[in-house]
This record gives structure tokens, sequence and C-alpha cells, in this order.
């Protein structure tokens, strides 16, 4: 039976419509795959390393920014992780699907044995926007888009740091992504978009600031599918497992009055960060099932008052966000 010219006509323009989409569709993913990211070559810059810029970035990158929380060892029989002495910048903490991210995703050994290979620039570029000096984009788990916001002297002053760092030799495993993030992730890192750091006299700004190093976001807003959800910031409840099955998750940090910071005073946020990271506390080894906190107490609270009580009077100006949030489900080991 002879097929009517105009249904061979229309299979031809449905065959050439899905060879063009297809042709379309391989040149887009070709284009992500090779020629992103794109955020611009590195700078060139030589760190000079004086005392004043170390003191800074070793205050930065200990209790602000926090590198050394995820790029040392963390000791899990003790509260908040607390790090383990002598693994100073190892790295090897990995970021999987247990905590929601879509592969397995490793905080980067940043002693100089892992970064000697780095100049100044490069580590600069990749703290900042997320881009390796061979060119790849990291996933987010480090937050360079909040790093990108800070003021440039402070991410100098970080590397003038790490640089002093005692060098250990420690391999990590390259982080891999699931498709199809292995193709979306080169479409996250951006350009940096630098700021000045206010004035101390300027509380507000000041601790919005501080707030956007510490990245306090990142962890006090709900997080699903892999990106935090719109309209939660500072509202708590993000999840995080441990290995027992207990899971913390984080406190309502807006200033609502009913579930959040609003009927705080200054006095008793301080005093949280003072008494959470007592050594009494951090030493102190925990039994199965016990509270835990997957926040590093033990680093945000030996943050200066000046800086605490900035970030805390920041916070009160947030969009209040009503979220009662169920801080601990215990589990037990085995289980």
């Amino acid at each position: 039976m002879k097929v009517p010219k105009t249904n061979e006509r229309l299979f031809k323009i449905l065959l050439w419509f899905f060879i063009i989409i297809g042709i379309i569709g391989i040149s887009i993913l070709s284009y992500v795959k090779f020629f992103l990211p794109n955020v611009g070559e590195a700078p060139s810059m030589t760190i000079e390393r004086t005392p004043e810029r170390i003191a800074r970035g070793q205050y930065l990158a200990n209790h602000v920014t926090n590198c050394m929380d995820c790029h040392s060892k963390r000791d899990w029989t003790r509260f908040a992780g607390a790090s383990t002495e002598g693994t100073l910048g190892i790295g090897g903490d990995l970021f999987d699907k247990n905590f929601g991210f879509p592969g397995k995703y490793y905080a980067k050994n940043i002693t100089p044995y892992g970064l000697s290979r780095y100049t100044d620039g490069e580590l600069f570029r990749v703290i900042t926007t997320g881009v390796t000096k061979e060119g790849e984009a990291i996933f987010p788990v480090m937050p360079y888009h909040y790093y990108g916001q800070m003021d440039q002297e402070d991410i100098k002053s970080i590397i003038a740091y790490i640089r002093t760092l005692k060098s250990i030799e420690n391999r990590v495993p390259n982080s891999t992504s699931d498709f199809p993030m292995n193709f979306i992730i080169n479409t996250i890192p951006h350009q940096a978009n630098f700021t000045i750091i206010p004035a101390k006299t300027d509380i507000i700004n000041y601790g919005k600031y501080l707030t956007n190093a510490a990245a306090c976001v990142e962890c006090h807003t709900k997080f699903e599918k892999g990106s935090l959800v719109a309209g939660t910031e500072f509202g708590g409840g993000r999840e995080f497992p441990f290995p027992n099955g207990s899971i913390v998750r984080s406190s309502n940090i807006s200033p609502d009055k009913e579930t959040g910071l609003g009927d705080w005073t200054e006095k008793m946020f301080l005093d949280l960060f003072h008494t959470r990271s007592d050594s009494t506390i951090l030493n102190t080894k925990l039994k199965p099932g016990d509270f835990n906190s997957m926040m590093p107490w033990t680093m945000y609270g030996k943050m200066n008052d000046e800086d605490l009580s900035a970030i805390f009077a920041y916070l009160k100006t947030v969009k209040p966000i009503k979220n009662s949030v169920v801080r601990f489900t215990s589990g037990k080991e085995g289980e």
C-alpha cells in the first residue's frame, strides 16, 4: 500500500524537527560541559604575609568563615564535632546524598601539601568564584557565593593565613556529581561581587557583612532538592543526619517572637555561644543518641563579642519566619 505524499512530507518534517532539536540540545550540553564555567582568568597577585594580615586571616578562617571546620577532621563523639588536634586543614569531610547533595563532595586538603601548586591569585579565584586552578567548577558546599561578597582584603588575609598552616600529607578523593548535576554544576560559579567591610559603628550593616561571611543563611534555611527554599531564609529547619540515625535541625534565627529570636536579648544570644564553646562541654564524650549539633560551636563561640553582637543586631532586622523547629530526633547506633 502506497503511503500518501502528505504523510511522507509530515514524516520528513517531524524527522528534521527532532534532528534539529537534538543538535541544539547536544550543542547546549557541549557548551555547558566544555566552555563553562567562565568567570575570567585568575588575578595576578602576591599576598604579603604580614603579622597583621595573618592574624586577621586566622580569626576569620577559624571563627567567622570557618574554613577550618570542614577542612579538618571532626570528632563526632564530642559535642558539635570539635576538630581533632593535629588535623587542621587536612580535609576529607564528605558531603553526599546522606546530606541531600547530588553527588560526593570532599573538602580538600588546604595545608601547603594540598595547595602548594596554587598561586595566590588562583586561590583567590577558587575561594570567591568556585573555579579551580584547572578551570573546573566546584559544588557550593564551600559557600563561595558568600565569600565572593566579602571585602577582598579579608579574602587575602585568609589566604595569607592558610599559607602558614603546617603541611600535612593527606590525599583526598576527587569530588563527583550525579547526572544531571555533572552538567548543571558548570553553570553555578559566577564572578565575585566584592564589597567594602562596613565600619563597626554601622552595627546593622557590619552585622550583615559578618552574617554573610559566616554563611548563616546556608544552614538556617530549609533545604530541598539540592538548594535552599526561597522565602524560608533564617527560619531554620534544615535537617542534618548523623551516622547513628539521629537528626539535628537548624534553629529558627529570624526575629519571629514565638518560634525565633524575637524575644531574645543580646546577652542571651552571646551567652549561648559562650556556654556551647566552653571547654568542659566540648571535651565531654557523648553517648549514642545524646543531643549533638552540626554547628561548629567550638569555632563560632570564639568569635569576639563585638562581632557576635553585630550579627544579633542584624538578625533582628530580617524578615520574621514563623517556623517551630523540632531541633533533635535521637537515633541509636546500628539502626
